[in-house]
């Protein structure tokens, strides 16, 4: 998909991959500025995928949408969620309990409002 229509995932040609929804791209862009900046080394998308043992039913397995790395070294999961279901809620709580080292930041309607408000105008290619 060229563009990508309203909330909808697909391949952008402006970052050169697949990301499964507008907030996603927008925030590839956000990420870009931030390597530019000088903020952050480096990210990756969907790089893992946890798992979480002795869990026999439901929800299994959790793969944050990006890994970003600072220049100290020290990385964190960002995941973009613009709308929190059942599924990301026990994902998350998950993580906190199997993996209570891993950093995860959520980057809700909120934290994306503000990115929106403050750097929109200054990433070329920014979906609204």
């Amino acid at each position: 998909m060229k563009g990508g229509r309203r909330g909808y995932g697909g391949y952008r040609e402006d970052i050169g991959m697949y990301v499964r929804s507008k907030m996603e791209h927008n925030y590839v862009l956000f990420l870009n500025f931030l390597i530019k900046h000088g903020n952050v080394l480096y990210w990756e998308y969907e790089p893992y995928e946890f798992e979480f043992h002795r869990i026999k039913r439901g929800t299994r397995f959790y793969k944050p949408d990006f890994k970003v790395t600072y220049d100290d070294g020290h990385y964190e999961w960002h995941e973009v969620k613009g709308y929190m279901d059942a599924k990301s809620k026990t994902q998350l709580t998950r993580m906190k309990r199997f993996y209570p080292d891993e950093v995860i930041r959520v980057i809700d309607n909120k934290v994306y409002r503000d990115i929106k408000k403050n750097f929109a105008a200054a990433l070329p290619g920014w979906e609204r």
